[in-house]
């Protein structure tokens, strides 16, 4: 029992007063076996001393000890102690209620008489040791929260049922501008501007009243602080009720959003001159939009053979169509695919249409507006942009058409019905990268019948892509045409690829035109 005892009070140290060496030694002997540490002294100014020197945490005191008594060394003691609570025990042959009495009124804790009774001495010493733990441990819960106290950002004050001031925070002080003195004992109030300062009062009586709370432990809600210079700033303050021996207390927890506040008014401003740039460019590009779309608007479109869809992956279609016929009665047509999409991609082609259009007109071969389109795009476009095509020339007399490819997909040759006929792939490079030799400037020749329909169409149809990523794919459109009538397989290919991608917004720019093989109407 006695070794567990000491593992307990391994840390308390006691100090052993006795005027005579023989009653220190039992002593001495006697705490060290319950595993206290010990000092001790021959009188009561050796006491004194050594308390000053030693900090001990309990003393047994004798009373009548030379130099100075046991009475006027506690005296001493407990006035030596400041804050700190340090048991003593007198230890004394004078058992009279007048000395008890008068050990308790210079502060003693507790009174022993001899011959002492050691397993009593042993219980008081275990009773205090737990109470000095207890002690200990409530004085560091303290410091704790007084550190966090101390350094926390936030400012906090408690306020009484009259709305007084008990207590701030440093922060709190430093927020507001005052000193502790100046706050302690006001109105709360006096941190508040008008009108809530006027209201402040009338509002915790209605509550403590009864009334519905509208701050207190509803969460976090902003208001105005009032600085001691005068200046107002932006907080957010939250309020929790507590009970304390003293009674009631309201706790308030502030928070300067001063920084914050400017930041949002910041990003508002910012946000709000965004809008406005959007708003801008969105009318710009509408601008721009409109005036594309009548430079792309041609009669030749027009024309009861051409059936054409695009779906730009943006505002703008980096795709282009064009058709027109010559004077000699030709068909040409033309799909283009420029690279990126947007607005710079549909710069790109544009260059292409006004020269496309023009050439047909003048009568130029397919051969001839290829090599001057390439020329043109080689002049006018920077490294890394250039233009996939497509251009074709039917003859309905001859029943011949003629179609150069450069970078695009495979042109799908159809019967009335919807078999395949054929299929014909680019062999040329697209648009606007290197000069052309005249090899790579003839056409491609077919002799079609009366019915046939071509399919041209951007790589941005057949890579459409479903939520998993699955592509629509060459065997899903030729499909889709196939089951289709020849007036209907347009529709039928645009609600195939919407429907694949489950009706999101397309990835690339998709471009579908059908030729049909015949004499115009």
């Amino acid at each position: 029992m006695i070794e567990q005892q000491g593992l307990a009070a391994a840390k308390i140290k006691v100090l052993a007063v006795d005027d005579t060496a023989t009653n220190r030694q039992i002593l001495q002997v006697f705490l060290s076996k319950l595993g206290y540490e010990t000092i001790a002294a021959a009188d009561g100014a050796e006491a004194v001393r050594r308390f000053i020197d030693d900090k001990p945490d309990i003393v047994l005191m004798d009373v009548m000890m030379p130099v100075m008594d046991g009475y006027e060394a506690t005296r001493q003691i407990k006035s030596l102690s400041g804050g700190r609570w340090v048991p003593v025990i007198f230890l004394s042959a004078l058992d009279k209620d007048e000395n008890l009495v008068a050990g308790l009124n210079a502060g003693g804790d507790d009174y022993l008489t001899k011959p002492i009774n050691f397993v009593i001495l042993d219980a008081k010493l275990r009773s205090f040791a737990r109470t000095l733990e207890m002690q200990r441990n409530l004085d560091m819960a303290r410091k704790q929260v007084a550190a966090i106290a101390e350094n926390i950002i936030d400012a906090i004050v408690t306020i009484d049922e009259q709305g007084v001031i008990n207590w701030c925070s440093p922060s709190a002080l430093s927020m507001f501008g005052y000193g502790m003195d100046e706050l302690v004992g006001q109105n709360v109030n006096i941190l508040m501007p008008a009108p809530w300062r006027d209201e402040h009062d009338g509002y915790i009586a209605r509550y403590v009243a009864g009334g519905t709370p509208k701050i207190i432990g509803i969460g976090q809600r902003q208001v105005s602080g009032r600085r001691k210079n005068g200046q107002l700033f932006p907080a957010e303050l939250g309020v929790t009720e507590m009970m304390t021996e003293e009674g009631r207390r309201f706790i308030g927890i502030l928070r300067d959003i001063t920084e914050r506040k400017t930041m949002e008014d910041r990003l508002l401003a910012n946000a709000e001159r965004l809008q406005r740039y959007h708003d801008d460019q969105e009318r710009e590009n509408q601008l721009a939009q409109d005036i594309m779309t009548r430079m792309a608007r041609h009669t030749g479109l027009e024309d009861r053979r051409l059936h054409h869809w695009m779906a730009p992956a943006v505002n703008f279609s980096g795709d282009m169509v064009a058709g027109s016929v010559n004077r000699d009665g030709k068909l040409f047509i033309l799909l283009a695919d420029a690279t990126g999409h947007g607005l710079s991609a549909a710069i790109s082609v544009l260059p292409l249409l006004t020269s496309f259009y023009n050439m047909v007109e003048e009568g130029y071969a397919l051969s001839e507006i290829v090599k001057l389109l390439n020329r043109n795009l080689l002049a006018s476009l920077p490294t890394g942009r250039f233009v996939a095509a497509t251009l074709m020339c039917f003859d309905h007399r001859q029943g011949v058409a003629e179609i150069w490819q450069g970078g695009m997909p495979e042109t799908i040759w159809l019967a009335r019905h919807g078999a395949v006929k054929g299929y014909l792939r680019s062999e040329n490079l697209s648009l606007g990268i290197v000069e052309f030799d005249d090899a790579a400037l003839v056409p491609r020749r077919l002799t079609v019948e009366e019915g046939d329909q071509l399919v041209f169409f951007t790589d941005g149809l057949v890579e459409a892509e479903d939520s998993g990523g699955a592509a629509f794919g060459m065997a899903n459109l030729v499909s889709t045409l196939g089951a289709a009538p020849s007036d209907r397989r347009l529709e039928a290919v645009r609600t195939a690829v919407y429907a694949h991608s489950e009706y999101h917004a397309l990835h690339d720019d998709c471009s579908l035109l059908l030729v049909d093989c015949r004499p115009p109407c």
